[in-house]
């Protein structure tokens, strides 16, 4: 008998930084090795996006359908080693802020 499947639900994280200039392929490199980690958030969708007016300023989007569950626990997931060594990479890339926020479809 197949294993019922979780509940999905559709997430969006969005990263919002700054980078100290413009030139996006160290961190276009970076998204590409990361790939196989953006599975952890289940089936995702990546993409990076510059701005036209500001080229320093890039916000990354992670569209993603994760269990249910694994939702619930986001605050959990958070904690995760992982997860620490992931945002810390990040962080230490770029000298200012690094904002993410995750939304939902209305």
């Amino acid at each position: 008998m197949p294993k019922e499947e979780a509940a999905k639900v559709r997430r969006t994280l969005q990263l919002r930084f700054t980078l100290p200039t413009g030139d996006s392929a160290r961190l276009a490199a970076m998204i590409k090795a990361a790939a196989p980690f953006y599975q952890m958030f289940g089936k995702a969708e990546v993409r990076l996006l510059q701005n036209v007016d500001d080229p320093a300023k890039f916000v990354q989007i992670i569209d993603y359908d994760a269990d249910e569950e694994w939702e619930l626990g986001r605050q959990r997931i958070a904690s995760d080693p992982r997860m620490q060594v992931y945002l810390q990479t990040w962080r230490s890339m770029f000298p200012g802020a690094l904002e993410i926020d995750v939304f939902q479809e209305v």
